[in-house]
């Protein structure tokens, strides 16, 4: 046997031989469920042909491409590539059908997983419901809002629900589950919400500035103050700010959904608080009080608290000021809590007022009925007369009167 060198043909053949070999063994068939890569070969009325690097060209059937949006379906060229689902490897007549339409929805699965890392706020529409929830579209894909993630929709009062109001208008939301296997996209619009206020409350913040006045709506009320949004953000009004005279609550002078003008105390941007004032916005009743009130004069007041000592009373121009024990009624009160009560409307006289230190006193022991005492009470040395006719010298019971008055003021403001 004689060898030799084979000559160029003959090498070439081998060459594709080996090739063809390789590739029937690295060959692998398309499966139910995958996605791949292909060109348009040819587009009819019916169909659309594309190669998807299988033995065989890939069906598009007629049904598939109804689904498309008509924007997509006029992109559709001879060359093209287009991402295909593999629906079925060998239908009934030996076809290899796929569908253009879930393949365009594995970019949809791919930004939804991206979506889930960097939670950006997207857009959805309803398109149905149920009692655990709504289902929404979104892009190509279909998902669902658990009932505990919504906010604009309540569906414990399913029959107020005007659905194809709900319907027209878009969700904001945030993915918060991927399972592209299963098929499950799972929004929250509460989560959404967080965002968007995070959001706003940061541009607030990087917009006012101290000093401003702006409108806002009380959203909600506590004990320690009253929340107020200010247009996507909210900021709250401490219990002191309310008002110049002492608010036991909030609810005394305020109710939700009240639109108030606030001024704006001060702004932390580390932390993202703003506080808020509505006191001053009001006219400080001691500014004046000199010029409307004086020692002896007839007024009536509401009770704005009851202490142990006594009732601080509230002037309607918000002056306010403390009704010791000592003068109440007659003066022989042991306590007071059986005699007034928060929100009573009482006849008192200035027994004492100090606008400088922003100090007044009321009593009802001088008479509250102005025909029965021909007008106000004396004032000057007939007032302190009138005290020691009943018992109690002015200069002693004073200062410490006002003492303890300032001390159960003092308590009850924030530092």
């Amino acid at each position: 046997m004689k060898f030799g060198k084979k000559n160029p043909n003959e090498q070439h053949e081998m060459s594709e031989f080996e090739r063809l070999l390789e590739e029937s063994f690295s060959y692998v068939p398309p499966r139910r469920g995958e996605i791949r890569n292909a060109i348009i070969l040819q587009i009819d009325e019916r169909e659309v042909i594309v190669d998807m690097g299988a033995k065989q060209d890939g069906i598009v059937p007629s049904t598939d491409l109804e689904r498309l949006d008509r924007e997509v379906r006029g992109m559709l060229k001879i060359g093209a590539e287009v991402p295909v689902y593999v629906m079925n490897p060998r239908d009934q007549d030996e076809n290899l059908v796929v569908s253009i339409n879930m393949g365009l929805q594995q970019y949809d699965w791919e930004k939804a997983r991206k979506l889930l890392t960097s939670e950006e706020v997207v857009e959805v529409l309803i398109t149905g419901h149920n009692r655990g929830g709504v289902l929404v579209r979104w892009n190509r894909l279909e998902g669902f809002i658990p009932s505990s993630h919504l906010v604009s929709v309540n569906l414990s009062n399913e029959r107020g629900v005007n659905w194809n109001e709900v319907t027209a208008k878009p969700l904001g939301v945030k993915v918060i589950e991927v399972d592209q296997d299963r098929r499950r996209l799972i929004f929250s619009e509460r989560e959404a919400q967080k965002e968007w206020r995070a959001q706003q409350k940061a541009r607030l913040l990087a917009e006012l500035k101290e000093g401003d006045v702006v409108k806002g709506v009380v959203t909600g009320l506590r004990d320690f103050g009253a929340f107020v949004n200010l247009g996507g953000a909210d900021g709250l009004i401490h219990v002191s700010e309310l008002a110049w005279h002492r608010v036991d609550h909030p609810r005394d002078v305020l109710k939700v959904g009240d639109e108030i003008d606030v001024y704006v105390l001060t702004l932390d941007r580390t932390s993202n608080r703003i506080a808020l004032s509505r006191k001053r916005l009001l006219s400080d009743p001691w500014e004046d009080a000199d010029k409307r009130y004086h020692e002896g004069q007839l007024i009536e007041g509401t009770v704005t608290n009851v202490v142990d000592f006594g009732a601080f009373i509230a002037l309607d121009n918000g002056l306010e000021g403390l009704l010791h024990l000592s003068e109440m009624g007659d003066g022989s009160l042991k306590e007071p809590y059986s005699y007034v009560k928060k929100g009573d409307r009482l006849g008192l006289r200035i027994s004492h007022l100090e606008p400088e230190k922003r100090r007044v006193g009321f009593t009802q022991r001088w008479g509250t009925d102005a025909n029965a005492e021909g007008g106000d009470a004396p004032v000057g040395e007939n007032v302190e007369a009138a005290a020691m006719d009943a018992g109690e010298p002015v200069e002693a019971a004073e200062p410490a009167v006002m003492a303890e008055a300032e001390a159960a003021t003092s308590s009850e403001t924030p530092a």
